[in-house]
């Protein structure tokens, strides 16, 4: 079987999502990052799925691939890499609290909270950013489809609006990737 066509058909669509890319909303997801940076607040990241995928990927990009050789760190947290304690949580209280009750313990006001749901209906990560909105944080949601719940609880929203959960986690994972170049690039100016 020769899948050419369908492979050709997922590239235009994909195409087609990036040629509409909301250059305004990386611009202020960049920007927002960077002044976690200098601020030298915290910032969050979480998801599901997926989404947890590139919620590790983010951190560990932001984490090391932006700093690796600067004496000033980021610091960036990964809500759903701690299985031990978001099973905890979610077994003694349940799984819409797992990132929600995390940032009981770490958040300050300031932080910046990012959340990736591809439908934008996680209520995990909405807990978690409607908590951070609630006192004093800065929040930025990647999602899908029509934006969902995050889209209108962000303050900065990137909809990659599709409705192929594969093609909006592509989105995402290029928009992770094109933030880490930038924030880096930004870095080494402002260092030289």
């Amino acid at each position: 079987m020769r899948f050419q066509e369908f492979a050709k058909e997922y590239i235009d669509s994909l195409n087609g999502l990036l040629g509409s890319f909301d250059t305004e909303a990386f611009d202020r997801i960049v920007n927002s990052i960077l002044d976690a940076y200098s601020d030298e607040t915290a910032i969050f990241i979480m998801g599901n799925g997926g989404s947890a995928s590139t919620a590790s990927h983010f951190a560990c990009d932001i984490n090391k691939g932006c700093c690796l050789d600067l004496d000033k760190k980021f610091k960036v947290i990964c809500l759903n890499d701690n299985i031990p304690t978001l099973l905890a949580y979610a077994n003694d209280l349940d799984y819409a609290s797992v990132f929600v009750e995390q940032l009981k313990n770490f958040f300050h006001s300031e932080d910046l909270v990012i959340g990736i749901s591809g439908s934008g209906n996680s209520e995990n990560v909405l807990r978690a950013i409607r908590y951070a909105n609630e006192n004093g944080g800065k929040t930025v949601g990647l999602t899908g489809y029509s934006g969902g719940k995050l889209g209108q609880l962000a303050d900065i929203a990137y909809v990659a609006a599709s409705d192929d959960m594969q093609k909006i986690e592509d989105v995402h994972m290029i928009i992770v990737h094109m933030i880490m170049q930038a924030v880096h690039g930004a870095l080494h100016e402002i260092k030289d």
